[in-house]
């Protein structure tokens, strides 16, 4: 059997590559369906939880740190395309990991299986902050990282930045209004039925998500 060209494995690797972004766009969008799906139908939640954070501690906790790890160990690996591109990529993996490794505060109701677990507050605080950090380094990914170019920006290569910088902005529009939201308590008394942060957080993932699959050339690819 010929052994491949260097050109085939170039291009073995380009594709698997693409494969990657786009299995990462995928987990970011299905995480919160995963979660309160699978918390209804093999927990004992009859509804949803305040936050995708809250999943930590129902049945759900493993898939909560498998799906953010497994992004996370992407983000770590993902290289970019120059020095603060790499160190970014490192700082979001790390971020990804923190967030899963530093559970947040314990909600006491039908669907906490981890009632006696004590969380002290200020690990609360740190899962908070490394979701914020995480956060805004993925929304620097869309606007700065994935809007770069090597050659002429094609037609496609156009309506992708366009895409990335909606998403970008998104996701740092959702973190000012979750800001708002904890920072305002007339406002937190008037919206917390509403579950404002879980609404807020999800979209958010399905910001980073889709600009992943979008990176990964699910859509718009050059012709």
């Amino acid at each position: 059997m010929a052994s491949k060209t260097q050109s085939e494995e170039d291009n073995n690797l380009v594709l698997s590559y693409l494969n990657l972004r786009k299995a990462v766009g995928f987990l970011g969008i299905s995480f919160p369906f995963v979660l309160i799906i699978g918390a209804m139908l093999f927990g004992a939640c009859t509804g949803v939880q305040d936050s995708i954070s809250d999943y930590n501690n129902t049945n759900m906790r493993d898939v909560f740190v498998g799906i953010l790890s497994a992004i996370a160990l992407f983000l770590f690996a993902y290289s970019g395309y120059n020095d603060l591109d790499f160190w970014m990529a490192k700082a979001a993996g790390l971020f990804g990991f923190m967030v899963a490794i530093f559970p947040d505060a314990l909600d006491d109701n039908e669907c906490t299986i981890y009632v006696k677990q004590i969380i002290p507050d200020w690990m609360a605080t740190v899962h908070f902050i490394y979701a914020a950090l995480f956060f805004l380094v993925l929304a620097y990914f869309c606007i700065f990282l994935f809007t770069k170019s090597k050659g002429e920006m094609t037609p496609e290569k156009k309506k992708r930045n366009t895409i990335y910088r909606v998403c970008g902005y998104t996701i740092i529009a959702c973190l000012f209004l979750l800001a708002l939201y904890f920072f305002i308590s007339a406002l937190k008394e008037l919206l917390e039925d509403y579950k404002p942060v879980l609404i807020l957080e999800i979209i958010a993932l399905w910001a980073f998500g889709f600009s992943w699959i979008v990176k990964g050339e699910f859509i718009l690819k050059d012709k």
